[in-house]
């Protein structure tokens, strides 16, 4: 039986071409901003374009925040894409202006060091021993990038032997920073997996085969 995933429309983000994603994986693909559907899906993707303080504004505009909570409450997944993992992070500062997110993550959205912004193309990735998300791929494997913010800093320090550490992986654009985080049932990608051509379709699925 295909499982089904709500992308959720907050006004932010390619919401089409990450449902034509999702379908090739043979998932069943609502785009909806309606609370209950996102609530009882199998699987929350949460897509984000553009500059964080907007994205959360439209999140908030539609209780994304609390849909993104209640489900990590109930063990239930979400994945986040680009700005739509930034904003699970505690803060994005832009242009100096500081702007809270939804904090499932500790830690500081800012701008890349890198001499050149934003990051636009393909980059690999390191991805940590054990990673569902990137099971089955070449470590050669490129993603697609476009962005010109990002976390330069992993804040989440896990201490204790019953909980599993987060898997964290890195990219690197004149300095390293998060490209993806697998942490329970809470998984994001900087990238975009949905314009990552056949890496990203495997990663993909990837995601739904755990859902």
């Amino acid at each position: 039986m295909s499982k089904n995933v709500v992308v959720l429309d907050y006004g932010s983000g390619n919401l089409r071409s990450a449902q034509r994603a999702l379908e090739r994986t043979g998932a069943d693909v609502t785009v909806t901003s309606d609370f209950q559907q996102a609530l009882d899906a199998d699987g929350l993707l949460v897509p984000g374009v553009g500059a964080f303080e907007a994205c959360m504004r439209g999140l908030k505009a539609v209780r994304g925040d609390q849909i993104i909570g209640r489900r990590l409450a109930g063990g239930r997944p979400v994945l986040g894409i680009c700005v739509g993992m930034q904003i699970l992070f505690e803060r994005g500062v832009e242009h100096g202006v500081e702007t809270a997110g939804c904090d499932e993550w500790p830690g500081t959205v800012e701008p890349l060091d890198a001499p050149i912004v934003p990051h636009m193309g393909w980059n690999t990735v390191d991805a940590p021993e054990g990673s569902r998300l990137f099971a089955g791929l070449d470590p050669d494997t490129r993603f697609y990038f476009v962005h010109s913010y990002g976390v330069r800093r992993w804040e989440l320090e896990t201490h204790s032997q019953r909980i599993n550490a987060p898997l964290v992986t890195w990219a690197t654009h004149g300095q390293p920073f998060v490209a993806a985080v697998e942490n329970g049932p809470l998984w994001a990608t900087q990238f975009h997996p949905e314009k990552s051509g056949d890496a990203g379709a495997a990663l993909l699925t990837n995601w739904v085969n755990t859902l």
